[in-house]
Order: structure tokens, then sequence, then C-alpha cells
């Protein structure tokens, strides 16, 4: 998820729009059957809301590679950017080009920096790509809409494939990391096509990202989000990131973050 603002002007996103239900219409889901959580599925997983923005971090993550950074091969997944209005070509270049306001995600200085474009992955073959996600070390999945990079991981046979692939490190920023989760919540949903607020439910938590970022992401905030998400869920700033390995979640945080539910 990514708010409000002329990101493509290369400015960090000012807060999305809050909405009320009635806004939301058929976006609001109140009891929704959630997706079954798969916390045994093999990917290593670095959930963050900022990238790797602090030495902790950047420990979790080459102990999550098992090697240097310098040594690992990258693709760039810009999917969900497509999905979120404040987005665009300008930052789909930034992301994959590791411009400077990237440096704590595809600019952390990887062997190589590919990228894989979901929404195109349908109509090539998996002859072509399944080969090139196998030899990459580490997928970056960039923020934007994550019930748009969810619909396109399904659609493309991506989110099958990782069940396959116990050595690839999957590190998301925002919905990159919220992809992941059973659900968003409502307020995170900006793709209009979107059904509801589902996502994969890898994970059996939900998360909100940017604590603190933004004027309506403050603690109240997520408190009254995590009131309706039906999961445990965290709230987490910049400095914060979750570990998923092997079943085990482990918070890693310079920052501040919040738990909610057991």
């Amino acid at each position: 998820m990514l708010g409000e603002g002329s990101f493509d002007a290369g400015v960090w996103p000012t807060p999305w729009q809050n909405y009320d239900d009635s806004q939301l219409g058929l976006l609001v889901v109140r009891h929704i059957r959630l997706p079954h959580a798969n916390l045994e599925a093999p990917v290593k997983l670095l959930l963050t809301s900022g990238g790797v923005t602090n030495p902790s971090i950047h420990s979790a993550l080459v102990e999550l590679l098992g090697k240097p950074i310098s040594e690992c091969h990258a693709l760039c997944v810009p999917t969900a950017q497509w999905g979120h209005p404040m987005c665009g070509p300008t930052s789909v270049r930034g992301f994959v080009a590791a411009e400077p306001v990237w440096q704590h995600f595809s600019g952390l200085g990887w062997a190589s920096l590919g990228v894989l474009e979901l929404t195109a992955l349908p109509t090539i073959g998996t002859e072509r790509w399944v080969p090139w996600v196998r030899e990459a070390d580490v997928l970056l999945v960039d923020g934007g809409d994550a019930t748009y990079l969810c619909h396109w991981m399904r659609e493309s046979g991506l989110a099958d494939l990782l069940l396959s692939l116990p050595d690839l490190v999957w590190v998301g920023v925002s919905a990159g990391s919220m992809v992941m989760t059973p659900r968003i919540g409502a307020y995170f949903v900006e793709w209009p096509a979107a059904p509801d607020d589902r996502t994969l439910g890898v994970v059996d938590f939900s998360i909100f990202p940017h604590l603190n970022a933004f004027p309506t992401n403050t603690p109240a905030d997520a408190e009254r989000w995590a009131a309706d998400i039906g999961v445990p869920a965290y709230a987490i700033d910049e400095q914060t990131a979750i570990k998923v390995i092997d079943g085990s979640v482990e918070v890693v945080s310079e920052g501040q973050w919040t738990k909610f539910g057991s």
C-alpha cells in the first residue's frame, strides 16, 4: 500500500485517503471466510514496511539469504504499483533502476538486478519465466495495492510456484508484505476491481504498515483497523520487519511496532 501524493514527481507519497463504510461500498467486508494460512510454506519471508532500513533488518536479510547481498541475484516485482492510483511509470522505473529513494531495497548492492513483471507472465509460458525465478536468490516485491498483486500472483502461477522454492527469499515492502497475509482491511484497498480485501494467507496475521509515517497512520488508526481485521495483526513502522521461516515468526525492529490479538 502506498499513499496519495505525487510519487511520480519523486516525492514520497503522503497519506492515503480515509474512507467511511458508505464510500467503500462492497469493499467493506465485516464477516468473510478467510483463506487458510500456510505457515509451513517453505518460502522465506522478510515482510517490511519501508525496506531494509537498519542494521538489524539487514542482518535478518543476510541470515535468510545465507550469503552476502553482493553475491545474491535479485528479481524486482513492481506489479503492485500498477494497481495503485499514485504509482506509475516513473515510480516503477525508480524501483527497478535502484534510484536513491530505493536505496534500502533494490539499491542494496545486489550481484544482479532483474525485473519480473507478473502481468506479462501468463502470455509467455512457464517454460520461459519459471527458470528465471528458480535461478534467483530473492524476490524484491514493491508496494502499491496488495489485492492487485494478489490477483496477478494467482493469475501468473507465481503463488503456486513459491511452494516449491524452499531456498527463495521474499522481501516485501508495504503491499509486497501485505499480500502474504489473509486480508488487508478495506482501509488499504485502492484497486477498483478488487472483489474484497482478501489476499494470499501464507501467514496467519495481517499487517498495518507505515505506522506513524503519515498523519492517518497513527497507533489509534491502527487500533481501529485491527478491530475489524479478524486475525492477529501487527502495526509496523519503517524501522520494523517481520521475519518468517519454517513457521516461526520474529519481529525485527529498531523502531515502533504493536501486536493486536493473540
